[in-house]
């Protein structure tokens, strides 16, 4: 099992001293330093304040600030968790998303989805019941624009007339594309496009409130993994290489039965095929989350925690 940490400003009770540069540098270091394999960021270019009062939470521009964290680290991957392709141009997104692989050296995970916050769409100046198109057709162009950047490329609203120079990522054939969701479509473009999937397991109303399909326990994931791996085999592709990241569970590292309860729930997601998982930190400054990061490092990560409990593999 590998380890994203969601960087911490993006819990709700998160105070602003979050989002101070000298913080940042020091919580992804220690991330890095904790052996954590990468640093993850959603998008909120537009929510509203409904949003934020309701479990919302602060954000960043996920292409800017993890370009931040990529000059003060070496090797800890840069994930979007998640990227909002209908959102924007897909020429817009694949240039930001190839800067950000070109200034990491080649670090990028692009985690994408189709969003979900209706007055967000609104603001942006994009229908909402346009996404799932608009997705389609942006992961399409995007695979286009960094396999053949010269081609032209054209869509819903906007037309490349003539050959194109455009720098390609670091990352070839293209940085891996990690789909987000629960339904048969996300699954499809896993199929389609795809290197990694992530999942939200959550009951229906969780699921709902950001736009998917319930996954109600680890047996559902499992069978909804399964039947993408033969989707997959039957396209041709090798199921063993998907990466799958699931959430890991919050862990009081200084209580034996919280550690043991996520040991086992993380070794029976891992037994069903999930080889990521993306920790959260709860914690009240910045100096302490960089100290339950270290703890976490100890305790979970060099701790090999979910392969010690004999069931599920390590990855």
């Amino acid at each position: 099992m590998r380890y994203t940490l969601e960087y911490p400003s993006e819990l709700p009770t998160a105070p602003d001293d979050f989002l101070v540069p000298d913080v940042i540098r020091d919580v992804v270091t220690s991330a890095e330093a904790a052996g954590f394999s990468a640093i993850a960021l959603s998008e909120h270019p537009a929510p509203s304040l409904k949003w934020r009062r309701n479990g919302g939470h602060d954000t960043l521009d996920p292409v800017a600030a993890l370009s931040f964290m990529a000059a003060v680290t070496t090797d800890i991957k840069l994930m979007t968790n998640l990227f909002v392709l209908p959102f924007r141009n897909p020429y817009l997104s694949a240039k930001a998303l190839s800067t950000l692989d070109i200034l990491s050296a080649g670090r990028l995970i692009a985690g994408v989805g189709a969003g979900y916050l209706r007055s967000e769409f609104a603001a942006l100046g994009v229908n909402v019941d346009d996404r799932a198109r608009l997705l389609d057709e942006a992961l399409a162009a995007l695979r286009s624009i960094w396999t053949e950047p010269e081609r032209p490329f054209s869509g819903t609203g906007f037309t490349a007339t003539s050959p194109m120079w455009l720098q390609p990522p670091v990352q070839r054939p293209h940085p891996p594309i990690w789909i987000g969701g629960n339904t048969a479509a996300a699954a499809r473009r896993v199929v389609e496009y795809g290197s990694g999937w992530m999942p939200l397991i959550a009951p229906a109303g969780m699921a709902s409130a950001v736009g998917t399909a319930a996954l109600e326990d680890a047996a559902a994931f499992g069978a909804r993994l399964r039947h993408l791996r033969e989707a997959l085999a039957d396209a041709g592709r090798d199921p063993e290489s998907l990466d799958v990241q699931v959430i890991c569970p919050w862990i009081d590292l200084d209580d034996g039965a919280s550690v043991r309860q996520a040991q086992d729930t993380l070794s029976e997601l891992a037994g069903y095929g999930a080889n990521w998982a993306v920790a959260h930190v709860e914690a009240p400054t910045p100096a302490a989350a960089v100290e339950y990061i270290a703890a976490f490092g100890e305790a979970v990560i060099a701790g090999d925690l979910v392969s010690s409990s004999g069931r599920g593999g390590a990855a």
